[in-house]
């Protein structure tokens, strides 16, 4: 039997999303697998109540139950850093990984990763939030020298309602980002591990010429690199699965 890879995935308790599109991302690699653990997210806002379910007590108890069925790498699937600030999730992977011994990422992280190594300045900023929330995005990703050069949000602040935003909307915000006037992005970043925006990535970048990268793309991107696995055969799931 050839060694399996096990991925850990921290999930928002209210997320129906990011589960099945990972393990269909995961399929053409047979040895590996995701694994996920919940803890309580119900809605996405800038109150201290929201925010509240973002501290690292919850993420920390569901990674140590993650790191006893010996994953290799913890994922912590969601995007609340970019408008806590990019330092929560730098804390986070410090915390994952003093607690178990397992090495960390996140989708935001990986993200802004990617957006360094590719060079990308402009960036088209699509997200199911609410506006406060896309602003404070749009603010933090000013501060690493991005701008948001075109955005679309959808005003939405029940987590599970994410999960309930059809293929055409998404196709329609891409669109929008994608032709109002100004700066033209170099890359589309769909912010929400909650939105079925991944299995769209490949028949947008073919539309719009310019990478597409998915929240739930990016930390399995990432976690499958930190395992030492290659990502070419997901290569279906967009430009994203390209990047060495």
């Amino acid at each position: 039997m050839e060694p399996r890879t096990l991925i850990g995935m921290l999930t928002p308790s209210s997320n129906t999303v990011l589960e099945p599109v990972t393990a269909a991302m995961l399929h053409g690699l047979p040895h590996v697998s995701a694994h996920f653990g919940r803890f309580k997210v119900t809605e996405i806002a800038l109150s201290a109540q929201a925010n509240a379910q973002f501290g690292n007590r919850g993420m920390l108890d569901a990674a140590e139950l993650l790191s006893h069925a010996r994953c290799r790498v913890i994922g912590w699937n969601g995007t609340s850093a970019g408008w806590l600030g990019f330092d929560t999730d730098h804390a986070l992977c410090a915390a994952i990984e003093a607690a178990t011994g397992v090495r960390a990422c996140t989708s935001v992280l990986a993200l802004n990763e990617i957006l360094q190594r590719t060079g990308v300045r402009r960036l088209g900023l699509v997200s199911p939030y609410l506006p406060e929330v896309q602003q404070a995005i749009v603010r933090n990703y000013a501060g690493l020298g991005i701008a948001c050069v075109a955005e679309r949000h959808l005003g939405i602040q029940d987590n599970f309602a994410f999960s309930e935003v059809d293929a055409g909307t998404l196709r329609q915000c891409v669109h929008d980002v994608m032709t109002t006037g100004g700066e033209r992005p170099e890359a589309i970043a769909i912010y929400c591990t909650n939105l079925r925006g991944a299995p769209l990535a490949a028949e947008l970048e073919a539309q719009w010429g310019v990478p597409v990268y998915d929240s739930v793309a990016t930390v399995v991107w990432k976690a499958l690199k930190l395992a030492g696995v290659d990502t070419a055969p997901l290569a279906g799931w967009g430009r994203i699965f390209g990047i060495r």
